[in-house]
């Protein structure tokens, strides 16, 4: 399994960056917002100070068009270069794209998935990862575990290399449900992360175990 940050919050990646194992992290143009009035390049560079050489970093592309997704992709790897994933939606122009940028050598993420048949393409295009939207397709009353599990069942068929990183959660749950359909990595935000711990339980275990090391050795282990 691999554990994606979905930000590009400075403090959120160095905090957890110190926790998780983390394989990478991931932005799209809506999370760079969220940041404020940032160089988007500058704050990529600062991101991969903090989590080294060797986790990935996933970069969306901005243009609709093939000439364009091409040019930004290429704009991505000359500012960005290192462990890049190129994250490209999954329409016609996103596979025509895809299949040219393979040529090239990039490492692209297939991205805005919400059917199976987008993520059959997308293997077929050669994509690396395919980021299907999990939360956002519960709410078109999709099921988003189903999803998954076809395309998980794919890849293994056809023994592609292809690995599922899902995306768009709204709690741990939907993570831990993708992860059992099949999704070899997720990405999420630092919010569900920190709600991942916030069980009252784990904190009393602690403090219990701690507790009772005192009441019958009477000092810590130093």
């Amino acid at each position: 399994m691999e554990f994606m940050l979905d930000t590009l919050n400075l403090a959120d990646i160095e905090k957890w960056a110190a926790i998780l194992p983390l394989a990478g992290v991931t932005s799209n143009p809506s999370i760079a917002k969220k940041e404020g009035e940032i160089d988007f390049f500058e704050q990529v560079k600062k991101v991969r100070a903090i989590i080294g050489e060797e986790p990935s970093i996933h970069a969306q592309v901005v243009a609709a068009d093939v000439e364009g997704i091409i040019k930004d992709a290429r704009k991505l790897r000359v500012e960005l270069g290192g462990n890049l994933y190129v994250k490209v939606p999954v329409s016609p122009a996103g596979l025509t794209a895809m299949k040219q940028l393979k040529k090239e050598g990039f490492q692209i993420t297939a991205t805005a998935i919400y059917t199976v048949f987008q993520g059959l393409l997308a293997i077929e295009a050669g994509a690396d990862y395919l980021a299907p939207y999990y939360n956002r397709m519960e709410n078109l009353n999709t099921d988003p575990v189903e999803v998954i599990d076809q395309l998980a069942q794919a890849i293994e068929h056809q023994q592609a290399s292809t690995k599922i990183l899902a995306a768009s959660f709204k709690n741990v749950t939907q993570v831990t449900k993708a992860l059992a359909a099949g999704a070899q990595a997720v990405t999420v935000g630092a919010d569900i992360f920190a709600a991942g711990f916030a069980n009252s339980s784990i904190q009393k275990a602690v403090a219990d175990f701690a507790a009772d090391w005192e009441s019958t050795q009477g000092r810590p282990y130093i």
